[in-house]
C-alpha cells in the first residue's frame, strides 16, 4: 500500500501488531523445532548416537524455551508491552537506607543490562554521606513494564550494617514505584491550565559552565481525580540533558506516564471488585525481604526464595518475576 505511511500513528500501531504476531509465530516455530529435536534425541540415545548428558542438556533447553513463551503469554495487558519509568526512594533510617536504595538501583541497572534494555537516569538525588535519597530510571525496551511491575512495593533489607559501630543487625526499607512509559499512540488527558514550570541549575560534573545555565526543569501538575474528586500535586524534575526544551519534553512524557498509570490502576481496581480476586495485591505493600546474613531473599507474595543473595543483587531477579507473573497475572 503506497499510502501506508501517510498516517504515521496508524502505521506505527499496525507495525506493532505485526511485530507481536511475528513474535508468536517465530516463538511457536522455535518450540516446535526443539521439541522435535528432543523427541529424536531420545531415540538417538538408544542407538548411542547421543549421550545422556547431551539429552539432559537439550531437555533443559526445551523446558526453558517453553517456559519463556508461557511467561510472555502472561503479559497480555495493554501496558505490559511498554517501556517503564522506575523510581526508588530510600526509607527512614539515614545512611543505611540510602545505601540500600543505591544497591537496589544497581540491581535494576544490572537486570536491564542482562536483558538488553536501554537505561537512562533522568533524576538522581545523592545522599550526603553514602548512597542515594532517590533516583528515577527510564528503562526502554519491549515488555519492560510487564516484567518490572512485579517490583512495585517496599523492599526490606536485613544485615549487619557497615555504618553501625556496634555491628548490630539492622533493618532498612526502600520503596520502588513502577509506571509504564507511554508513547504517542496513547491518549492521555492533560489540562494545560493545571501545569506550572520552574527551572533550576543542574548540578554535577561536566565543566565550568554546567551550573550557569538553568537547564533543569521542575513540572508541577495539580491533579484532580476524575472518580473521587481528590486533588494532589504531582511533582516531576528532569535534568536528563543540558537542553531545557528536551528536559521539558521528558518531564511531560513522565507526567503522561503517571496519569496513564493512575487510570490503569482505577480500571484494575474496578476489575478486581467485579472478579472478587482471591488475593488483593496492594501498591506499596512490603513485597520482598533480603536477609544478607542468612543468605536468603524471599518474596512474601509468592513465597519464592533463593540463597543466591549475591546473584540477586547483581540483577538475577528473573525467577522472582516469573513466580509473580505465573501466580498473579490472571488477577490483574
Amino acid at each position: 500500500m503506497p499510502d501506508f505511511w501517510n498516517d504515521q500513528k496508524a502505521a506505527e500501531a499496525q507495525m506493532k501488531k505485526v511485530k507481536t504476531l511475528r513474535f508468536w509465530i517465530e516463538g511457536f516455530e522455535e518450540v516446535d523445532k526443539i521439541v522435535e529435536e528432543l523427541t529424536l534425541a531420545f531415540d538417538f540415545v538408544k542407538e548411542e548416537l547421543v549421550t545422556e548428558e547431551e539429552l539432559d542438556e537439550l531437555y533443559v533447553q526445551t523446558v526453558s524455551k517453553i517456559e519463556g513463551l508461557e511467561l510472555r503469554n502472561m503479559l497480555r495487558l495493554e501496558e505490559d508491552k511498554m517501556s517503564v519509568v522506575l523510581r526508588i526512594n530510600s526509607g527512614a533510617g539515614g545512611t543505611e537506607s540510602q545505601d540500600w536504595a543505591s544497591m537496589l538501583m544497581r540491581m535494576y541497572l544490572r537486570w536491564s543490562e542482562r536483558n538488553g534494555y536501554k537505561t537512562t537516569i533522568s533524576q538522581l538525588l545523592e545522599a550526603d554521606d553514602a548512597g542515594i535519597k532517590s533516583v528515577t530510571i527510564k528503562i526502554e525496551g519491549d515488555f519492560a513494564y510487564g516484567y518490572l511491575k512485579s517490583e512495585n512495593g517496599v523492599h526490606r533489607l536485613v544485615r549487619v550494617s557497615p555504618y553501625n559501630a556496634q555491628g548490630k543487625r539492622m533493618t532498612s526499607f526502600a520503596s520502588v514505584f513502577v509506571t509504564p512509559l507511554v508513547d504517542d499512540t496513547i491518549e492521555v488527558n492533560i489540562e494545560q491550565a493545571r501545569i506550572s514550570w520552574d527551572t533550576f541549575r543542574s548540578g554535577g560534573a561536566g565543566g565550568q559552565n554546567v551550573n550557569k545555565v538553568e537547564s533543569g526543569v521542575r513540572l508541577r501538575y495539580q491533579f484532580k481525580d476524575p472518580y473521587t474528586g481528590e486533588e494532589e500535586e504531582i511533582l516531576i524534575e528532569n535534568t536528563e540533558t543540558r537542553d531545557q526544551p528536551k528536559n521539558r519534553e521528558n518531564a511531560m512524557r513522565h507526567l503522561r506516564s503517571i496519569l496513564y498509570e493512575k487510570e490503569m490502576q482505577h480500571r484494575r481496581a474496578e476489575q478486581r471488585k467485579i472478579e472478587d480476586s482471591k488475593m488483593k495485591i496492594e501498591w506499596g505493600s512490603q513485597i520482598r525481604s533480603y536477609v544478607f546474613d542468612d543468605r536468603r531473599v524471599k518474596d512474601h507474595r509468592t513465597n519464592y526464595q533463593t540463597s543466591d543473595v549475591g546473584g540477586v543483587m547483581d540483577g538475577a531477579i528473573d525467577e522472582f518475576i516469573k513466580a509473580y507473573l505465573m501466580e498473579f497475572s490472571g488477577n490483574e
